[in-house]
Parts: structure tokens; sequence; C-alpha cells
């Protein structure tokens, strides 16, 4: 497998089959790790960010489970291909920024990624769909015994796993779930929520993750604190929280159903028309229009298409995507009109 060939591969987190997916598209364990010995990535010179490599080579390669991983040498890749791999939530926006010495390992259902000197030495990722952090931890407890059969991680007594970052020391965890809250933005309760959100101790971040503003109602909610809590209760609460939300969106959206039920099923009949019918639409456009017929779905009013669909096409009607599927670069104006005709191919295909 190459990167070429993720184009008509379906992540595992997109297939909209885990609890709650339809309302939590997917969850996320992400841990930060150093290699013991060794100076940081921003102190680091050029040997040791190799060392860095070669190590983790090592330890994947005796992995039970990353063993059909597929290695990406960041430095080779050129900006769409990048581009591509963080549509694909494959890597963070900063990895694909001075690529030289940076890698990354994926794993063949894309379930897994590893970061290689982004930050830290390793960011480890696991992803799932639906409410599943508990599955993607056993997962995690897993890859991490296996690369610490080749890797001593540096740890202190006093302040757990050391961490470029003094706000992942600790446990060096970020647990998050993307979630899909359209009937709480309409029904205006969604400020409320963030702050409520924000009170017990978590952060709420866009589509890509940190650094990004939330696009198509969805909102990527993970834990602030790394020290003083262990994993399992992080996790443990996290989901708590998660599940509270989840009964929220559902009660705005039997409340959006049993009172607007008329109009907000004209809105998502305008909105599956638009994108059946465009010749040209936008990017924004084009997720606001993909978020309401998701919304259909779940209200049981769209039972034309299903969850793994859409969740598809959230992704490949991204830029990079557009431009593998085009085959070449592509300008924005003529991306826009690509987009459209992927949408109608979809949508076509659905209905056969």
């Amino acid at each position: 497998m190459d990167i070429d060939n993720l184009i008509n591969h379906t992540s595992a987190w997109l297939k909209g089959i885990g609890p709650e997916s339809d309302i939590a598209m997917s969850s996320r364990i992400r841990l930060a790790r150093n290699i013991d010995g060794l100076l940081f990535v921003d102190w680091s010179d050029e040997q040791t960010k190799h060392k860095v490599i070669e190590l983790s080579k090592k330890a994947v390669s005796s992995s039970d489970y990353m063993k059909d991983a597929m290695y990406v040498d960041m430095s080779i890749l050129d900006p769409i291909d990048k581009q591509f791999l963080i549509e694909r939530h494959l890597i963070s926006r900063e990895h694909a920024i001075d690529a030289k010495y940076k890698a990354v390992f994926i794993s063949r259902g894309e379930e897994t990624s590893i970061m290689i000197n982004e930050e830290d030495h390793l960011r480890l990722q696991v992803m799932q769909s639906g409410i599943a952090l508990g599955e993607a931890w056993d997962i995690m407890i897993r890859l991490e015994k296996d690369m610490e059969r080749n890797i001593r991680f540096a740890y202190s007594d006093c302040w757990g796993y050391l961490t470029a970052c003094p706000t992942n020391t600790g446990t060096g965890l970020r647990a998050s779930v993307m979630m899909h809250l359209p009937a709480i933005v309409l029904t205006g309760q969604i400020n409320g929520l963030m702050k409520a959100v924000s009170k017990l101790g978590l952060t709420v971040r866009g589509f890509f993750g940190e650094g990004t503003e939330a696009i198509g109602n969805f909102f990527q909610i993970s834990n602030q604190v790394t020290m003083g809590r262990g994993e399992e209760e992080t996790i443990d609460n996290l989901t708590r929280i998660i599940k509270q939300i989840v009964a929220q969106e559902r009660g705005s959206r039997e409340f959006l159903k049993e009172k607007k039920g008329d109009i907000i099923e004209d809105k998502i009949s305008r909105a599956y028309a638009t994108l059946e019918s465009a010749h040209i639409i936008t990017s924004g456009e084009t997720i606001d229009l993909l978020s309401l017929v998701r919304l259909g779905i779940g209200l049981g009013m769209i039972k034309k298409m299903n969850a793994q669909c859409l969740n598809e096409l959230f992704i490949l009607i991204q830029p990079a995507h557009l431009q593998k599927l085009a085959g070449g670069a592509l300008p924005p104006s003529e991306r826009d009109i690509k987009r459209a005709e992927i949408i109608k191919s979809r949508l076509k295909i659905k209905k056969e």
C-alpha cells in the first residue's frame, strides 16, 4: 500500500458503524512520547532526528499490531500529498511544516498513525468510529507496549511522561471525540454548551484539530488536563460528558422534528437538491449542505443515503483529495467544478 492508494480506501473511522456514530463521528486517542536520553525535537540536531527515525522504524517493524504499516518519509512529499494526509486526519498541520527528518507510519485500516519528529519524538494516534474511546485506548495500550520493546520513553517519577510542551506532561494523553451537533446549533444552545464544557476542564477545537475552526457543525471535544489524573479516569470522564452531549443533541433533534419539522425538512431537501444539481460549488458551501443532509439521515428524513457515504464526502471534497482524484494540481475555480462532479457522481451511485 502506498499513499496514492489511500484515495480509494475508506478509513475505518469514517464507516459510521460505532456507537452513537450519527452524532459522535469518531473517537481519537493520542499519546505524546519522547525517547529517553535524546534531546527534544526543537533542540535536536539532524543526527539525533535521524536516530529517532531509525529507532522508530525498528520498533514498528517488530510490532505485531503495526507489522503491515506503511512508512511515509515526509521530506519527499509534495504539498498536495502533505495536505492529503492532513485531510485524512493522519498527520497534524504542524507535521507538514519543515518536513525534513519527519515521517509517519500508517496502519492498513488507517485507524492508527505514528508521527515521528513532530513536536515530540513520537505522536501515537488511534481513531475509531463513534463513541469508542475505551476501544481506542485498548489498541493504544497494545501499540505502546509493542513500541516499548525497543524504545525506552522519557519518564519522571515526579512528573510522569516528559514532553516538549508542558501542557502534555504527565500522561501525555489527548482523548477527543468529533461530534456533529447541528440541532444544538440550530436551537441556539451551542454557546452555552461550549461554556459548560470549558468549565468541566475540556477544550473544543475544529474539524481538523488544534488551531482550526468548527465547520459544518462539527466540534472536536477533548481533555485539557494531562497531569494528576490517570488515563482511564480521563477517558471515563470524557466519555461520560460526551454521552450527555449526545443526549442533548438527540433532545434538540426531537424538538426540531416536533416543533419545526416542515421547516427543517425543507432545509434538508433543498440542501440535498443543491448538492445533486450544482455545477460549481465551494468547499464551505458543500460542508454546510452536507451537514444538513447528515442531519436529515439522522432524523430519518433522507433514506437514500447512508452515513458512510456522507462521511466520505466530507473528506473527498477537500482540496488535496480533489487534486489527487484529478491526477494533478487544480486552481481553486477548477476544484469547485471537480467538487460538484464528485458529489453528483457519489449521490447518483447511492440512488441506483
